[in-house]
């Protein structure tokens, strides 16, 4: 566009072309009539042809006017577009978001929180990332996923995150083990049972709070297997390969073989955080991060370390 060529001349231009009436195209933008035709005028000589012919009955287009129409309208719903996209990168509603998560997290409201965000923000291309806190907290790190729903993550420098949510631990036992039938026991009762636990490289944090429920009671868990995935150890577990402390939500997976059996004075629950760059400051990981927090969210901020 000739940088003469001011977009308020081509949109008198098209109001002109489009009204082929002088006054109603003042009307229409709420500005004089005399001005109006002095735009047209410049816009005419920058151009160097005329693009109306003006009689005192009628006004119509001539054949560069016909031309410089679709021209003008083009350039003026480009401009629109890009403004619009601007604005929606701004709010965050646009652009690639990769989020990673914990197989466990899909037992809980998250995967809804997911399903909401897609439909709020369907233009944003989101990218989900299974994999353990541990791994995840380091992608953040590496740049490779921008925001994640962890387990019990704990603090990592150059990381930020706060707890959305928590929930009580269980007790996986066999279906025929014989404190299956109780809706409460203490961790203690499980002082001599071999354990099915998940690998402490998965989460140090979470390892560490789950077996500090053992620990409270004078004992630490006998580990005789390992899985990397809940959905395993209770199959495990309802194999009677051992017994296993997990999250709440597991119950959601229980298999007819294994049963889940409320802790009873367990002085820890375990969290559900959402993890994010402590310098990430994109307009997309916000309002992901406060969409997250409105859902699930009774937020315990915890501070980044530098």
């Amino acid at each position: 566009m000739n940088p003469e060529v001011e977009l308020r001349h081509l949109r008198y231009f098209v109001a002109v072309a489009e009204e082929l009436h002088f006054g109603r195209a003042a009307i229409r933008l709420h500005l004089a009539q005399p001005p109006l035709s002095q735009q047209i005028r410049k816009l005419e000589d920058i151009l160097g042809h005329a693009l109306f012919t003006r009689t005192s009955r009628a006004v119509r287009l001539t054949a560069a006017g016909e031309v410089f129409l679709d021209r003008a309208r083009r350039t003026l719903r480009t401009v629109q577009e890009d403004i619009d996209e601007a604005r929606s990168v701004g709010r965050g509603e646009i652009g690639s978001l990769r989020v990673g998560f914990i197989g466990s997290g899909m037992l809980t409201p998250i995967p809804a929180m997911l399903g909401r965000y897609r439909r709020k923000h369907p233009k944003a291309d989101l990218q989900l990332r299974e994999a353990m806190s541990s791994q995840i907290m380091q992608s953040l790190l590496d740049g490779a996923v921008d925001v994640g729903f962890l387990r019990d993550g704990g603090a990592l420098p150059g990381l930020e995150s706060e707890t959305l949510f928590s929930e009580p631990f269980v007790a996986v036992l066999p279906a025929n083990h014989s404190l299956a039938h109780r809706k409460t026991i203490s961790a203690v009762a499980l002082r001599n049972e071999p354990f099915v636990f998940f690998p402490q490289m998965a989460g140090p944090v979470a390892f560490s709070k789950t077996v500090s429920l053992c620990e409270a009671h004078g004992f630490r868990p006998r580990i005789v297997q390992e899985a990397p995935q809940w959905l395993t150890v209770l199959r495990l577990v309802g194999a009677g390969l051992g017994v296993s402390i997990a999250p709440a939500c597991v119950q959601k997976i229980a298999a007819p073989d294994a049963v889940c059996v409320r802790l009873r004075s367990a002085h820890v629950r375990s969290d559900i955080e959402l993890a994010w760059r402590a310098n990430e400051d994109r307009a997309i990981v916000t309002t992901f991060r406060e969409l997250a927090r409105s859902i699930l969210a009774r937020p315990t901020r915890k501070q980044a370390v530098h």
